[in-house]
């Protein structure tokens, strides 16, 4: 019985394999943890942290590398990357896509205007996730079960950081590429008083559906901003239109009456003309005038002035 006592003992006893355990590892890392990525999240986010400084700088030095954020100074990019770098860390513990999401659509209005383009953004945070899994593959990589467990934890929430930053980043530059082209289109179609109760809208360039979708929205506020009772529509600077847009120009007419304005249209080029025939429009519901001179003439009869040609004209 001591004999199979004794053997009983030396085969509890710890093997030198059972001894030789990582020091990354903790006394919870054993079979309980396999399978449980997110268990191994807290001693990643550590690591990253405790080799913050070396691993920020070999990220930008793959930044520089790759050439991108060139049009960033070494100033800006230090401070961005830095910023990145901790927003990314803090995203990986807390697992917070919201504010991942808010961070990025900040971020995006800062570099934007600094003329960085999408795939930058997305090339710096791949290149993030690369510098990382390296760092980890080096700290685990004795104990390959485990580095195997680390990477099943690591790379879903890195792949989730990169989408959620490369949709916001799409999302925000669309929102201001949208902005610039309503500041355009504004610009191109402006509604402009040129005596009271007088509008004159100069159009110049194509006129799309689109745009004329604008250019009545915009009218219409300027007759009930201004009271207008008379506006002069000139589309000189406009070679052409198709059928639809003729349409929505006899709808605009017609939009502008209800508002009690008279719309008077100028500078009615020959191909608009036949245009305009063409698709049947009911000619007597427009009042055209060859030229702008000559419609703001009509303007101010119909407003009840006295157009004279001499000098010092007067109205009544």
């Amino acid at each position: 019985m001591a004999e199979q006592s004794d053997g009983r003992t030396q085969q509890s006893a710890p093997t030198e394999e059972a001894n030789t355990v990582t020091p990354d590892r903790t006394p919870d890392d054993g079979d309980s943890s396999r399978g449980n990525g997110e268990h191994l999240l807290p001693q990643l986010v550590a690591h990253l942290r405790e080799h913050r400084t070396r691993l920020r700088e070999e990220w930008s030095e793959r930044i520089q590398e790759a050439h991108l954020l060139t049009a960033m100074t070494p100033k800006e990019m230090a401070a961005e990357t830095t910023s990145v770098y901790d927003n990314y860390v803090e995203v990986l513990e807390t697992g917070s896509v919201g504010a991942l999401q808010q961070y990025a659509r900040d971020l995006s209005e800062r570099i934007i205007p600094r003329g960085v383009e999408t795939h930058e953004v997305v090339g710096i945070v791949l290149l993030l996730r690369d510098v990382l899994a390296r760092s980890l593959f080096e700290k685990y990589q004795r104990d390959f079960a485990l580095l195997n467990e680390v990477l099943d934890a690591y790379e879903p929430a890195a792949n989730r950081i990169a989408n959620t930053v490369a949709v916001s980043f799409v999302e925000e530059r669309e929102r201001v590429i949208r902005q610039q082209q309503d500041a355009i289109r504004e610009l191109s179609t402006p509604v402009l008083p040129v005596r009271e109760r007088l509008l004159i809208l100069p159009i110049i360039g194509v006129l799309d559906s689109e745009r004329a979708r604008q250019l009545t929205e915009q009218l219409l506020s300027g007759i009930r901003k201004h009271r207008a009772k008379v506006v002069v529509i000139d589309i000189t600077g406009s070679p052409d239109v198709d059928e639809t847009v003729a349409n929505h120009l006899v709808q605009t007419v017609d939009a502008s009456r209800l508002m009690g304005a008279s719309v008077i249209i100028t500078g009615l080029s020959p191909k608009i003309a036949q245009t305009l025939v063409t698709i049947g429009v009911d000619l007597s519901k427009m009042n055209t005038i060859g030229d702008l001179q000559g419609g703001l003439e009509e303007a101010e009869r119909l407003l009840g002035y006295t157009v004279t040609r001499k000098e010092g004209s007067s109205g009544s």
